[in-house]
């Protein structure tokens, strides 16, 4: 990675600033990397910044509620947010610029612009969380206009956010590579995720459950096994392990998201369910037999 006085971070909350910075590195040759995030971090979105650095030679993160993909009876006011202690983390992963924009930065008085991406968000998430992958996209729409970065990174576990992210950066033709980055786990499975802080000590217990039954349904579905009667016991599995309900366990194509039938290649077992007042999601691949 190249070196300069810019290696210092720092937090800029306005476009223009972004822009400057950008544009500046861009003239010196140096290419730029983007790690989109809502703050609350952990070591899972280190990880995401410290594989920008190796990749490019100058790092922008970005933190941000974004308030348009939580639905109204969602978390949105009680995510958690810790931007001193997340700076932190920025300047050990070796991020160069913070972006920490306010909503009205965002979405300023008038706006009334959306970005819609159609078939990928007809199941799993997108039927449940109505406006989220619309809010999602248009966001992160917006962030790739901002910081016009060569890559933007984005992790696994939000496999189908992932899917989204690529279909309309291909369909708009933005010019960046959407770099998908292997979900980071705690030592017993259990994927990072910011809100894993919801957990109560019993809950957190229980919580690799959830990694334990969709890995034994993708090892069935690999091995022949009826992907619906894989995920049927995985289902069961998880709520023996003291889940509240779930909203799905469902193998699906990793592309396309469509329903996986018997036989068939190229899938992931997806999984959404509640545990105390946690929603968490996880994904595995269905390992090629």
């Amino acid at each position: 990675m190249a070196s300069s006085e810019n290696d210092t971070l720092v937090t800029v909350r306005d476009v223009d600033g972004l822009r400057h910075r950008v544009r500046s590195w861009k003239k010196a040759g140096l290419s730029v990397a983007l790690v989109p995030t809502m703050g609350a971090l952990h070591r899972g979105h280190a990880v995401l910044m410290e594989r920008a650095g190796a990749m490019a030679d100058r790092v922008v993160a970005t933190i941000f509620v974004n308030p348009t993909q939580f639905g109204p009876s969602e978390d949105f006011n009680a995510y958690p947010r810790h931007e001193a202690r997340d700076f932190e983390m920025l300047e050990q992963a070796g991020v160069h610029v913070l972006f920490a924009p306010s909503a009205a930065t965002m979405y300023p008085p008038g706006f009334a612009t959306s970005v819609r991406v159609a078939r990928l968000t007809d199941a799993l998430c997108g039927p449940l969380r109505p406006g989220h992958f619309e809010g999602v996209a248009t966001v992160v729409t917006k962030l790739l206009l901002q910081a016009q970065p060569d890559i933007a990174l984005f992790g696994d576990k939000d496999f189908q956010q992932l899917a989204v992210i690529k279909r309309f950066t291909a369909d708009l033709n933005v010019p960046v590579d959407i770099i998908g980055v292997p979900t980071v786990r705690e030592a017993d499975g259990l994927a990072m995720s910011s809100r894993n802080a919801y957990l109560t000590a019993d809950e957190r217990a229980k919580a690799p459950a959830l990694f334990g039954a969709i890995t034994r349904a993708a090892e069935k579905i690999a091995a022949g096994e009826n992907p619906l009667a894989a995920t049927a016991e995985a289902k069961a599995t998880i709520m023996a392990a003291g889940y509240r309900s779930i909203d799905y366990v469902d193998a699906r194509h990793a592309e396309t998201l469509a329903q996986l039938g018997p036989t068939e290649k190229g899938g992931r077992v997806f999984a959404a369910a509640h545990l105390g007042r946690a929603r968490l999601i996880d994904n595995v691949e269905v390992p090629l037999a």
